[in-house]
């Protein structure tokens, strides 16, 4: 969602600048306005979305997943990093001689 970050001080604010700007009688019917438009942008983009997965063959998802930021998600599932682990005692550290 596109306002998922307002709070409620920033929609009392919105609120009272919509009233002083349309006034009480036209309120209603800009905020009916609103929300119609906005109905229609969702409808036309679920549109476009379904009309590239039927064009292109191939589910969105897949292409989200070759976006670079999210490239190492799938490496990052070791559940314990390897500096948290603790050797048993008497136990020798791993070595690494091209480490050195």
């Amino acid at each position: 969602m596109v306002f998922s970050n307002l709070g409620w001080p920033e929609i009392a604010v919105l609120a009272v600048l919509a009233m002083l700007v349309f006034g009480p009688e036209r309120l209603p019917k800009v905020a009916a306005d609103a929300g119609r438009l906005i109905r229609e942008l969702r409808k036309m983009a679920s549109g476009v979305t379904n009309d590239l997965k039927s064009e292109l063959g191939v589910d969105l998802d897949e292409i989200r997943r070759l976006d670079p930021r999210r490239f190492f998600d799938e490496y990052d599932e070791d559940p314990e990093p390897a500096a948290a682990k603790v050797l048993s005692p008497g136990e020798r550290a791993p070595f690494d001689p091209d480490a050195t």
